[in-house]
């Protein structure tokens, strides 16, 4: 099978024929299913004037890179499936949702992007690739691929791991490509620490978006990060960061972080989490002790609460919600697992100053965590659509949600 995979990318990268068989299954759209989603989210609280629906069933929806030209989007998954979302009469719903690429078969294609000249990056556990013009070459099976990062050349082979290995991507209006990558233990062992912030693995790695050329480490002393944006008004990268298990209910933060510097940054990891909770030398690092943080670490913009698991992220620049919140960072928690309440499940909103620094979070939506424990959803994704409403991707309903305002 990996034979027949490398064979297939291969006759794709030579735009030949990789696949006789032209028809690719859809998914259902309406159904019982999609009923019990749709009542769910009767359960999901917002402020005045908002409103959220089921926009596609999208079976283990991860993040989303919205088409630059058309009404569609793509959307990565922790499987083997890339899905390609369209809306082909531009309403308030998808019309078809199918695998992209099917000839290829990907391997936990979690992170997805674009240039700025509408090529489509997927980011893998260890491969990126590049698929030129994706929104308008996607109805067939075939499609024109470029490898970026061959696979086992995103990180060593000996670091691969089950664990924290869904990658997000974004391209910066320098045309780099920015990748996260998480490190894949609870805490790094001792041995491991220089390695990860040599290589960037527990932190973030900058190259060409074409041919992964000119590499660098941008960001170290990073845990595991499942979401990053870029704000379109100062340029600067943000990133979602999920903290150490096992340290309590209520330790440590979340972590919201941005990088200002040339040259890359360390926040603090694994020494410190959020403005001042230590981690070497606890129960959870016991063999760190005696490690110092750096002598200059950057801290958190913002600390959200223990265990949540904040993951995508979006600078909301649509024009359909009002004012306060242009310009703002939309957060996806996906949810706790290692506490003895759940918490979680929720979508937050966090302002932006003039200064280009956070203001404050506050929870946007929530109600996908019933009040019994029960999780009838998990967020994972934000992202702005076309006309200014907010998608919520779901990988534990396998759906995408549509938020949409209207003056009350």
């Amino acid at each position: 099978m990996v034979m027949a995979q490398d064979s297939n990318l291969q006759k794709l990268q030579q735009m030949k024929v990789a696949t006789t068989d032209l028809n690719i299954p859809l998914v259902a759209q309406t159904g019982k299913n999609a009923d019990t989603i749709r009542e769910n989210l009767k359960r999901v609280k917002l402020p005045p004037g908002f409103k959220i629906d089921l926009y596609a069933v999208v079976p283990d929806a991860r993040h989303m890179a919205v088409a630059p030209n058309t009404n569609m989007l793509f959307v990565g998954t922790r499987k083997t499936t890339v899905w390609a979302v369209t809306n082909r009469n531009s309403g308030d719903v998808a019309t078809e949702v199918k695998s992209f690429a099917p000839s290829l078969k990907f391997n936990n294609p979690n992170g997805v992007c674009w240039t700025k000249d509408g090529f489509l990056i997927v980011a893998e556990h260890n491969r990126v690739l590049n698929f030129p013009a994706a929104e308008f070459f996607y109805e067939g099976p075939d499609v024109a691929v470029i490898t970026v990062v061959d696979q086992g050349k995103l990180v060593p082979p000996e670091e691969e791991s089950f664990n924290h290995g869904a990658r997000t991507c974004r391209v910066g209006d320098d045309g780099k490509l920015y990748v996260t990558l998480g490190q894949p233990y609870n805490v790094q062992p001792k041995e491991k620490v220089a390695l990860y912030e040599q290589l960037g693995i527990g932190g973030m790695v900058r190259m060409d978006a074409f041919d992964g050329s000119k590499r660098e480490v941008v960001a170290r002393g990073v845990r595991n990060s499942v979401g990053m944006d870029i704000n379109p008004k100062d340029k600067t990268v943000w990133f979602t960061d999920n903290q150490t298990d096992g340290m309590g209910d209520e330790t440590p933060p979340g972590e919201l972080n941005r990088i200002t510097k040339a040259g890359g940054e360390h926040f603090g990891y694994p020494f410190i989490h959020g403005n001042n909770v230590q981690i070497a030398g606890t129960a959870a690092a016991p063999d760190l002790k005696g490690m110092a943080a750096p002598a200059s670490w950057t801290k958190p913009q913002i600390e959200f609460p223990a265990h949540q698991a904040q993951l995508g992220m979006t600078f909301y620049n649509g024009k359909m919600f009002p004012a306060q919140y242009q310009g703002g960072i939309f957060v996806a928690s996906h949810g706790s697992w290692n506490r003895s309440k759940p918490t979680g499940a929720l979508i937050n909103f966090v302002s932006v100053k003039a200064d280009g620094n956070a203001d404050k979070s506050t929870v946007f939506a929530e109600g996908w965590l019933d009040d019994n424990g029960l999780y009838r959803g998990r967020p994972v994704d934000v992202a702005v659509a076309k006309d200014g409403a907010l998608l919520i991707s779901d990988d534990f309903a396998g759906a995408i949600y549509r938020v949409t305002y209207s003056a009350p």
